[in-house]
């Protein structure tokens, strides 16, 4: 009509429709895909106590792992020794708490070797393909095979003295076991990353950063590598329990830290003869070991649900 002001044509189009999950970011999605996974949760918050315990635990409880009383040897718990004394009259919440410091470290340190040489390997074997490829497989397809105990117990047996004598006893012995055990894990880790390379290098974002001039290194670190971290993380729980138990095994063998260390598995391996009338001296160490594996073995299958997209919780 005459006079009358038309109505711009792109006043009446609808404004863009914006949902709660579209504003998620990939970290606040995985996490809510997590939380769902309740026993991955559970475990989550077992395994956060025994951390804060064996770090914080020897600040509230400050009683010296070498203190002996021997008119408490081989007690049950009680107030005065919450979880009993060894056949010294060692407190052994204190030789707990300071060797979960141990043996979470060492599971840690040797997961972070297996998982930076197992990324390494498989990055260059998923991107070179050919010879080089064929070798390196080779090369982990042989590691696969070695029996892993045997040549631990082997090494450590032949070399610990040698490095002893320059950096002690205790060092020696964690250089050893954390190199070992992380230098027998890595394989698992190299296969997987080489699959996710494989299938990663040929999607169209990585085609189309080739076709921009991507140099084959911007290619991993920018565009594959992160895509493919996932499974590498679900991996890397899995060896930080297998270390656990690796470090446990030797120590309960005798090949591990030495007595005055009190891993969990050492103190296993001490009460292994007195487990008619001391039961407790085992139970707690063995309970610890129980825990930590099971809960980290569930957590990595919460982030096993979480950091894969396909899956539906």
């Amino acid at each position: 009509m005459p006079g009358s002001t038309p109505e711009s044509p792109t006043s009446s189009a609808p404004a863009p429709f914006v949902t709660a999950a579209s504003r998620r970011t990939p970290a606040a999605e995985a996490w809510r895909r997590f939380r769902q996974h309740r026993l991955a949760l559970v475990c989550a918050v077992v395994l956060s106590v025994i951390v804060v315990a064996v770090v914080f635990g020897p600040l509230l409880w400050p009683v010296a792992i070498n203190d002996i009383d021997f008119a408490a040897r081989l007690k049950g718990p009680s107030w005065q020794h919450p979880l009993g004394t060894d056949d010294l009259g060692q407190d052994l919440l204190a030789r707990m708490l300071y060797g979960g410091r141990i043996s979470l470290a060492v599971g840690l340190a040797a997961m972070v070797i297996a998982v930076v040489v197992g990324i390494i390997v498989g990055a260059v074997a998923g991107m070179s393909r050919g010879p080089l490829d064929t070798v390196l497989m080779w090369l982990t397809d042989l590691f696969l095979s070695l029996p892993q105990l045997p040549l631990l117990l082997l090494i450590i047996y032949l070399f610990r003295d040698s490095l002893k004598a320059v950096i002690g006893l205790e060092a020696s012995t964690f250089i050893l076991v954390v190199a070992l055990i992380g230098g027998f894990r890595w394989m698992p880790v190299a296969r997987l990353v080489r699959a996710q390379f494989l299938s990663l290098r040929e999607k169209e974002f990585v085609e189309a950063a080739r076709a921009l001039g991507a140099s084959p290194m911007r290619q991993v670190l920018r565009h594959i590598l992160p895509n493919a971290l996932g499974p590498v993380i679900v991996a890397g729980t899995i060896d930080v329990a297998a270390a656990i138990i690796a470090e446990s095994t030797l120590s309960f063998l005798g090949l591990g830290f030495p007595p005055d260390v009190p891993t969990w598995g050492r103190i296993l391996f001490d009460a292994k003869d007195h487990l008619d009338f001391a039961p407790h001296w085992a139970l707690f160490p063995g309970t610890a070991i129980f825990l930590v594996v099971l809960s980290i073995n569930f957590i990595g299958d919460g982030l096993r649900d979480a950091l894969d997209p396909r899956r539906v919780l």
